[in-house]
């Protein structure tokens, strides 16, 4: 089994904090989820998590105008330039202090940065396409000028459309008006009059009109006129072209009546003259200037909206709300939703594959149940029946039913064709299951509880509780039946793991005896071997059908690592984390994964006992747990640092509230989270292919897949074939079957590529005619993805028409070992005809605009 699996996607989080982005285009929404940042697709519908990942959580990012480069900051101010085009992070920086605003000017040579009262201004780095070397620059990061006035935090930047001045607005209840360069008769000039801090300042179009925007909900229209109350006389003295006077003065003044609702965020757009603003009481209202008309209001949220953007066109609004983790984008003119996707409130706590790969279902202590769609990245559907966390979730074997077991005292059966819940189970007396497990048939469910050290086993088609397994003398933990059906496996407290045979006559179990509390049990596909995880940290290995252990190890060590903030100890000598809270089974059998209240995932070879590799879930600091040793600097009299509350300090009176009931962990405010979370594992699941693998954590739901475009992963080598060898058979010889063989088994893929394009387009069919079947799969592969990315379309599709052709026999009958590579392969046919389709249309008008 191969294993180098990396990170490809984030999914359960789509917002956390900081500000959104459309692209120039108006497509793509870049928002910042933790220490990375996601781009949702919004007319393809998927999102794609960028590689990089950041030491802290990201507070700001800035997007160049023409969409080529992606500028992140984190908390403490260290920042990653990236490649969008390419994913690739080019260059890190740190502006040595925190960043509160930041824009990239409209021509895209400069940005600006607020650090605080300060603010600077950097020239943008060229990239290859813009450097006439062609190559990087030593030292791309270069100050333009730096400005000081603000007397606080920077908090809005905006710039002119020419790029000569740009705006800032500060809680210093001031907005200020800077130039570039120097300009001619230009002062840096201060607007001043709010009463709270300014969160906003915008041109109008034609830059003769500067609104601004404070927290109490004033709406400021300046112009550069002359002052109103000047006497006649003195006028008569000037003379009549006298600009001396001309200032920029409030013309206008507008306020948001919203109660006791303050503004959180607002944003304009100069083309349309559309301003909208997010209020704190989670509504957003949307106005047209200078007339100030309510065009639109619309409560969107239980929270407050704490960020706004619109994009190019001014069709879509994108709205941000961290409390819940909520994102949306509304498009204003058909009332409609584009996007609206929201993660867990509380951390999840299982998660499971649908059999057919395409779904991740994850279960989380708020009560609820949400289902991943796998390719595009977002939730589909949320069921919110659950009273309270939902701790298990399994699939039937043909993938239509899941099962869920909640702390509410019920296990539910949910239609996933039609989205519904079809039965609930419930005990004869009041208890909270932990553990559930169904069994491949579907016709039979058991749950287990911490309450009671029974196991219930309830018939899926009549809902009525069959039977009750007494024998457990500890809460019962973990349950799971064997692939085949014939066994239920449950484990508990006591120290004890049982084998039951439900389904025979006697009903016996078997007890399999253990040196610590039992916390997850997983069966390998066969239904052979059993894997148990205990509280020591020790995996052991035992044959089902002997009850016998076979082999064990000992994995204290692989997954320790990581002290909390509040941790006395060292990581190494701490030992609640040394324990695989969950275990799962690799697709074929031969490999173990396990995770558990640390930020590492371990895997095991189960015939050798070795450990394959570690996987580091988060590098993010702003989480506690992910560092080895902790700073004594920020260890104090009071405790340490990162624990002490200083929300009572803060300078807003909305800040120092404390909405949340005490005592109650679902009370006033549901989504009060802890303010540096633990990173922990809490459930992990291969897909049912192999070929990726999910891991709840506590920054959601991530998907580690192996990387199809393999460098260099030869087939059948020997010491002939080689590049050489190969362009000598294929140019000289012009054996092209052969050296076609021979390319693939170097496999390489500018090797491959040249030697499939080097094959005359006659001589196709006789060289697929005798290609050996052991290579069909990788020449369909390769020419569906020539297919989807080479501009030779009709040379691609004989190669498809040949293969279909000369072995349509061969790809029926193997049609379930080749499936992904016909899905590709009719993927790129369908991308294909709608290209070819939309290019007939476009050049179908043009061509009778040019004949008219």
């Amino acid at each position: 089994m191969k294993t180098d699996f990396k990170f490809s996607n984030l999914l359960g989080t789509v917002y956390c904090q900081g500000n959104l982005l459309f692209s120039p285009d108006g497509t793509h929404l870049f928002s910042p989820v933790g220490n990375r940042v996601t781009v949702f697709d919004l007319v393809g519908n998927k999102s794609q998590t960028l590689p990089f990942a950041h030491r802290k959580n990201i507070a700001r990012i800035g997007l160049t105008p023409r969409g080529n480069l992606l500028l992140t900051v984190d908390e403490d101010g260290q920042a990653i330039l990236t490649n969008v085009p390419r994913r690739i992070p080019i260059y890190h920086f740190t502006f040595r202090s925190q960043v509160t605003a930041l824009s990239f000017s409209p021509s895209g040579r400069y940005f600006a940065v607020g650090l605080g009262r300060l603010v600077e201004v950097w020239h943008v780095p060229s990239t290859p396409d813009t450097n006439p070397d062609g190559g990087l620059e030593f030292a791309p990061f270069v100050r333009h000028h730096r400005h000081m006035g603000h007397f606080d935090a920077v908090q809005h930047i905006e710039w002119s459309s020419d790029s000569r001045f740009f705006l800032t607005a500060s809680k210093d209840l001031t907005a200020r008006i800077w130039s570039l360069n120097p300009e001619e008769g230009f002062t840096p000039t201060v607007l001043a009059g709010h009463k709270q801090g300014v969160i906003g300042a915008w041109f109008s179009e034609d830059q003769e009109t500067i609104y601004t925007i404070s927290k109490d909900g004033a709406v400021f229209d300046w112009r550069y006129v002359k002052p109103i109350n000047s006497s006649a006389d003195v006028d008569e003295m000037r003379d009549s072209d006298d600009n001396s006077d001309m200032r920029w003065r409030i013309v206008n003044k507008n306020f948001f009546m919203q109660g006791s609702a303050h503004v959180r965020c607002a944003a304009f757009h100069p083309e349309t003259s559309l301003l909208v603003a997010g209020f704190s009481n989670g509504v957003f209202g949307l106005y047209e200037l200078p007339d100030f008309n309510n065009i639109h209001k619309l409560s969107i949220s239980q929270s407050h909206i704490d960020f706004v953007t619109i994009n190019q066109s001014g069709e879509w609004l994108a709205f941000g709300a961290a409390k819940l983790g909520q994102l949306l984008v509304w498009e204003w003119q058909s009332e409609s939703y584009i996007l609206k996707q929201q993660g867990h409130f509380d951390s999840m706590n299982s998660l499971v594959y649908s059999p057919d790969g395409k779904r991740v279902i994850t279960t989380s202590d708020d009560g609820k149940i949400k289902v991943w769609d796998t390719e595009s990245g977002f939730c589909i559907v949320t069921f919110t029946e659950h009273s309270s966390g939902v701790t298990a979730c399994e699939f039937t074997k043909k993938g239509n039913v899941l099962f869920t077991s909640s702390l509410d005292g019920s296990v539910r059966a949910w239609d996933l064709i039609r989205y519904r819940n079809f039965r609930t189970f419930t005990a004869p007396t009041r208890l909270s299951f932990s553990c559930m497990a169904v069994d491949p048939s579907g016709e039979v469910v058991a749950a287990g509880s911490l309450d009671s050290f029974d196991i219930h086993i309830w018939s899926v088609q009549t809902g009525q509780l069959l039977d009750q397994l007494s024998g457990h003398e500890g809460p019962v933990s973990a349950l799971a039946f064997s692939p085949k059906g014939d066994a239920l496996v449950s484990g508990s407290w006591d120290r004890t793991a049982r084998i039951w045979s439900i389904f025979s006559r006697t009903q016996t179990s078997e007890p399999l005896q253990l040196q610590a509390d039992v916390l997850d049990i997983a069966i390998r596909p066969d239904s052979l071997q059993l894997a148990i995880s205990t509280l020591d940290g020790q995996l052991t290995f035992w044959s089902i059908a002997d009850a016998e252990q076979v082999s064990g190890l000992d994995g204290r060590r692989d997954i320790s690592g990581g002290r909390k903030f509040s941790d006395r100890r060292t990581a190494a000598n701490m030992s609640g984390t040394k324990s695989f809270s969950s275990i799962r089974y690799s697709t074929d059998g031969s490999c173990l994964l396990a995770g558990g209240n640390s930020k590492y995932i371990c895997l095991y070879s189960v015939t050798t006992m070795v450990l394959l590799k570690k996987f580091t879930v988060s590098v993010n600091l702003s989480l506690s747990g992910t560092q080895e040793f902790l700073n004594s600097k920020r260890l104090t009299e009071a405790g340490p640092a990162d624990e002490i509350d200083d929300q009572g300090e803060a300078s807003d009176r909305e800040g120092r509230k404390d909405l949340s009931l005490p005592g109650s962990h679902r009370g006033g405010d549901p989504s009060a989270r802890k303010k540096l979370p633990a990173v922990r594992v809490n459930g992990i699941a291969f897909s049912p292919a192999g070929t990726s693998f999910c891991a709840a954590s506590t920054e959601g739901l991530l998907v580690y897949s192996l990387d199809n475009t393999v460098q260099f992963d030869p087939f059948e080598l020997n010491m002939e074939i080689t590049p050489s060898s190969t362009l000598h058979v294929l140019e000289d010889e012009r054996d092209f079957l052969k050296a076609l063989v021979m390319a693939f088994r170097l496999n390489e893929a500018g090797l491959i590529k040249r030697v499939f394009q080097a094959i005359p387009a006659a001589d196709i069919s006789m060289t697929v005619g005798n290609v050996p079947t052991v290579y069909l799969s990788r020449l369909l592969r390769f020419v569906a993805a020539q297919t989807e990315e080479s501009p030779h379309i009709e040379f691609c599709l004989l190669w498809i028409k040949a293969l279909v052709d000369r072995h349509g026999a061969w790809l029926a009958a193997n049609r379930s070992k080749m499936d992904v590579e016909l899905r590709i392969v009719s993927r790129a046919m369908t991308k294909m005809r709608d290209e070819i389709r939309r290019l007939a249309d476009e050049n179908k008008y043009m061509v009778d605009y040019l004949l008219g």
